[in-house]
This record gives C-alpha cells, structure tokens and sequence, in this order.
C-alpha cells in the first residue's frame, strides 16, 4: 500500500472523523486487521483558524507548506490536507512538494459529475462558501452553485467554529441546519455539499430530503483509493 501523508488538527475532531473512515475502508477492501499506512501532522488550530488577512494566510501557507515538505520527505507518496477552509492556500503548497496534493473541491466536483448533479449548494465555513477560490473549481466542473446566501453562512460558520471544532453536537444547531436544508430544496437544486469536515456531525447525509455529498468521505475515498493503488 502506498503511504499517505495528512495535515490534520484543522479541527482534530474531523481529523479523527477521517482517520477513522480511511481505515475502517481500509480494513473492508482488504480483510483482517489491514489499516492504513499514514504519516500525520496535527496542527494546533488556535494557530491557524479564521484567518482573514492576506498575511494571515502567508503565516498559514508557510506552516502547512513546511508540514507538507517534512511529510514527503518521510515518505508520503500524497499529501492531504484535512479541511476545506485550508485549501486556500492548497494551489501554493502543491508547488512546493513533489508528491501530488488530493485537492478536495477536486475530488468533490468530480464526484458529482460522475453523479450526474449540474447544480448544487454549497454549506460550509464563511470562507469556502462566499469566497471564490473553492466555488471556482466546482463550477470548473461543471457545477453550478447556488449564490452564497450571506446570513446563512454566519450561522453555519458559528456552528462550525463555537461549536462542532471543539465537540459540542447541540439538538438546536441539528434542527438549524435541516431547516436551512429545506428552504434550500425549494430552491431548485440537485444536491447539497457539506463544505466543511465536521458538518457531518449534525446532518444525517443519509435522511435529507437532498442528496448530500459530504466532502470529508469523499475526500476519505479518493485517498483510500491512492493508498491502494498499488494493490489492485
């Protein structure tokens, strides 16, 4: 199996969430008590988080860039990154290591594509989901995105950041987000993509009136898929 390298601690609660999904997929493709092979570097997030000047993401894309660097040369044949608000600066980081970076707008817009969806919404950090960096490789793709709707993503970016990021799950913020999942419905859309790794924590992707694509196990995917792409 191939190693694979993962920035993580961008919460370290999605970091558990993905390395918990990798080996148990991991463990069904191949049998017994196989687990992945990963080199992990865990950042403090009080560090990094909600940065939104330009020389905040310098000081960010410096850090990762360097933890993408000590990975490779440990041995990762990939490079991860575990969060969507942190590939910001992804573009920049793949330029400076030769193992290629699994980008996961990437892998999610080619999802849906292969899914047939010509048009979703986007839920997610205020970053991801206003900005144009992340929407502009979907729509790449050939997805068409719902607007940013500004005072949904300041709800949902609270829930992210005061609650989710440091393990709270609240009944409330649960109802929240199925109520923001309904009104998106009548909006005409095909799907809804969870643009966040913890999201997942308080939507059921499995019982919404809307396909929903959650980017951490598709990222989770495409990364077993490296890993194991030497063995099939």
């Amino acid at each position: 199996m191939q190693k694979i390298g993962l920035i993580g601690g961008m919460s370290w609660t999605s970091t558990e969430l993905y390395y918990r999904y990798i080996n148990k997929k991991i463990q069904r493709e191949m049998g017994g008590m196989c687990s992945a092979p990963i080199l992990l570097e865990s950042h403090n997030f009080c560090d990094l988080s909600r940065a939104q000047s330009e020389e905040e993401w310098e000081r960010i894309y410096k850090q990762l860039s360097l933890s993408a660097k000590r990975l490779e040369r440990a041995g990762a044949r990939a490079i991860a990154i575990c969060a969507n608000s942190m590939h910001h600066v992804a573009d920049r980081i793949a330029e400076d290591i030769d193992a290629p970076l699994i980008h996961i707008a990437d892998v999610v817009g080619d999802r849906l594509k292969q899914d047939g969806i010509a048009k979703a919404a986007l839920m997610g950090t205020r970053n991801v989901t206003t900005e144009n960096w992340y929407r502009q490789r979907l729509v790449k793709k050939g997805i068409s995105l719902l607007p940013a709707d500004s005072d949904r993503a300041t709800e949902v970016d609270r829930i992210i950041y005061d609650e989710l990021m440091i393990g709270k799950v609240r009944r409330d913020s649960e109802r929240t987000l199925k109520t923001f999942i309904t009104n998106i419905d009548k909006q005409n859309v095909e799907a809804i993509i969870l643009g966040c790794t913890e999201l997942n924590m308080v939507v059921d992707t499995k019982a919404n009136i809307l396909p929903i694509y959650d980017s951490m196990e598709i990222h989770s995917d495409a990364i077993v898929s490296l890993i194991l792409s030497d063995t099939k």
